[in-house]
């Protein structure tokens, strides 16, 4: 790590899980190892199952910007003029019968501030791509760039200074974890994030892509790096990488600028 000038480029939360991100400055880590702010809340049907691109492809044509510091809430759809605003806060039912007349079947919204709702509770830190990694997988793909892989992903912590898949370096085998330094925060690097079929679809309108699995354990499997852990890999869909944070961390920022290294 040494050779490289790692540091961090870009940084998103996802306040509500499965909708459309915020990009910031900085990010407070909190006891859980979770940052936060980012799948704060979450989307159910009344079974108690999330609404997500996993379970219901209409999500992905839902725009939201949601401001962290009003909880003020825009929503809307894509393609169409169709728009409305709520507080978030003070205003969750108003919020949970719009999303339920576009979903066609009655919804709740829920929060929680100790971690959020990620998709791996055991490592709820941020995830981590570099900038390089989103480059050389949008050449996998002739009618995509470096956006659109980005936006499929949804990783927090982009890195920059590094070679594709340098990322990778952060995990080692399943007994173990990596520690290294964002700034003051002390991360451990848990695994490589397993994906789903919400990546293969457009993240703006749900459309599929086709053969965009296929592609991607292709190309994933031949440029896997030497660096690379193998033993990882039951398959190659997978990418990023997933984090724990000890409660020592709590309140701790991790900025736009700040370098990583090995502890």
């Amino acid at each position: 790590m040494s050779s490289v000038n790692a540091y961090v480029a870009k940084l998103f939360s996802y306040p509500v899980k499965s909708l459309d991100r915020v990009a910031s400055d900085r990010l407070k880590i909190l006891e859980s190892g979770a940052i936060e702010g980012d799948r704060t809340w979450a989307i159910f049907d009344l079974a108690g199952n999330f609404v997500n691109g996993k379970r219901n492809q209409k999500i992905h044509a839902l725009r939201s910007r949601l401001d962290l510091e009003t909880y003020n809430l825009s929503l809307g759809i894509q393609g169409t003029n169709r728009t409305a605003q709520f507080n978030l806060v003070e205003e969750p039912k108003a919020v949970c019968n719009w999303l339920g007349e576009y979903f066609g079947f009655p919804v709740e919204i829920e929060q929680n501030l100790k971690m959020g709702f990620p998709d791996d509770t055991v490592s709820p830190g941020p995830t981590i791509v570099s900038t390089a990694t989103l480059e050389a997988i949008a050449s996998w793909y002739p009618e995509l760039d470096t956006e659109d892989i980005r936006l499929r992903f949804r990783a927090n912590i982009e890195i920059a200074g590094v070679p594709a898949f340098w990322e990778d370096r952060l995990f080692t085998t399943s007994e173990q974890t990596v520690e290294f330094g964002v700034g003051e925060v002390k991360f451990m690097g848990v695994n490589p994030c397993q994906r789903c079929i919400v990546v293969t679809r457009d993240p703006r309108t749900g459309q599929p892509y086709p053969q965009f699995q296929k592609t991607f354990v292709k190309h994933r499997q031949q440029t896997l790096p030497e660096w690379t852990e193998r033993s990882r890999f039951n398959h190659f869909f997978r990418l990023a990488v997933n984090t724990q944070l000890s409660p020592s961390e709590a309140g701790k920022i991790i900025r736009i600028g700040d370098r990583v290294f090995k502890e």
